[in-house]
């Protein structure tokens, strides 16, 4: 259906109104959702919008209007309620930060497509393959946190959704055909037992891509440099990356510059040393007078963990290649690192470590077992390629 022939969506802005939308949202037993933030706009990303839509109706909730969105709560937490997302991690993550929403009973297409071996998995991808739609992407991008929003903006938005629950049902044939559904109900589940884990909580030269490979004083320097990353992020109320990205700081940190050449040589452009060139030479010398700063304490692995883990790594790609999907699907990596921890010598011992996953017990849990003592790395698995269950 054209999106200029649809009913415009509903708007909601109001405590009253949201009340009433929350009711209305109850009645049905499948719902889609989606949200949009803020985050390339902003140094602190907020929940800008909800969408969600039903067979009759699209909603857009703003909760930049509403500051109590607890009245979804009951829609988000009810088992009996199937949401609906594309791509449900992130959307997971603002909507317990902002709203203190928890998500029960979910279905992701993204996550669906993926299990199904799909190359591309963006919404506007999959839309086209299963169901011939054509989805313009040009706002993916925009500062929703602008008001009023245009239109086309809201329009965009409410597109996300009203799509959604035809083509999940358009996925689910698909699973049951290729003998997948079992294993996608079960990614749903893990997926929603992650609700929303933010790792804003974690020291910002933590978070720094290639922070790593740093030494202790490079790491030290480090510091200094996020703390003035964050402190101008703040100031202008723009994203980190706007201010200078983790490539540039961390070059910065290793060649730890005494003067505007050597930030030169570190590889910065002329206006970031013209702008910024005195603040972060500043910020370096705090950095080699400081204590060294102390790396998180790891255990050494042991070898046979590290041979256990490099023999399961090695079996998850060797499956995950005949079953046509991301390694990951087969697996997920926390669960491989857990099992090449405990190293359980059963299926008893097993099950805790892949947790309400029974299918992947029963369809892998043998020849795990048998892979993670294995003495050399040919591995070869007797796995169908295309109807695994």
């Amino acid at each position: 259906m054209p999106a200029e022939k649809l009913f415009p969506p509903t708007w909601i802005a109001t405590p009253n109104s949201l009340q009433k939308t929350a009711g209305e949202l109850e009645a049905f037993l499948r719902i889609s959702v989606d949200t949009e933030a803020n985050s390339l706009h902003a140094y602190r990303e907020q929940l800008c919008l909800i969408q969600f839509s039903t067979p009759v109706t699209d909603y857009l909730v703003d909760p930049l209007s509403i500051k109590d969105l607890s009245p979804l709560n009951p829609i988000f937490e009810n088992p009996t309620i199937e949401k609906v997302f594309h791509a449900v991690e992130y959307d997971l993550i603002c909507l317990k930060r902002d709203a203190g929403l928890k998500v029960v009973n979910l279905f992701d297409t993204m996550q669906a497509a993926r299990i199904l071996g799909y190359p591309q998995v963006g919404l506007d991808s999959v839309l086209f393959r299963k169901l011939g739609i054509l989805l313009d992407k040009k706002y993916q991008k925009a500062d929703w946190g602008k008001r009023p929003l245009s239109h086309e903006m809201l329009n965009y938005a409410r597109l996300d959704t009203h799509y959604l629950l035809e083509l999940r049902d358009s996925l689910q044939v698909e699973l049951v055909e290729r003998g997948r559904w079992e294993l996608a109900c079960e990614e749903f589940i893990r997926l929603a037992q992650g609700n929303g884990h933010d790792k804003s909580q974690i020291p910002a030269w933590q978070r720094v891509k290639g922070g790593q490979k740093c030494t202790d004083r490079q790491l030290t320097i480090l510091q200094e440099l996020c703390i003035w990353r964050e402190t101008q992020a703040r100031r202008i109320n723009r994203p980190l990356f706007q201010v200078m990205d983790d490539k540039s700081l961390v070059a910065v940190a290793k060649a730890a510059p005494e003067d505007h050449a050597g930030l030169a040589t570190s590889g910065l452009t002329l206006r970031q040393i013209e702008k910024y060139g005195n603040q972060l030479l500043q910020a370096v010398e705090r950095g080699k007078g400081l204590t060294l700063l102390s790396r998180p304490s790891h255990a050494h692995p042991s070898q046979a963990y590290m041979d256990r883990l490099k023999n399961l790594s090695e079996w998850r790609k060797v499956v995950a290649l005949k079953f046509g999907t991301d390694s990951d699907i087969v697996l997920p990596k926390n669960w491989m690192h857990q099992i090449a921890e405990k190293n359980p010598k059963n299926m008893r011992e097993l099950k805790p470590l892949m947790p309400q996953s029974p299918w992947r017990l029963e369809e892998f849990g043998r020849d795990l077992l048998k892979t993670l003592n294995k003495k050399t790395t040919g591995i070869k698995q007797k796995t169908k390629p295309d109807q695994p269950g």
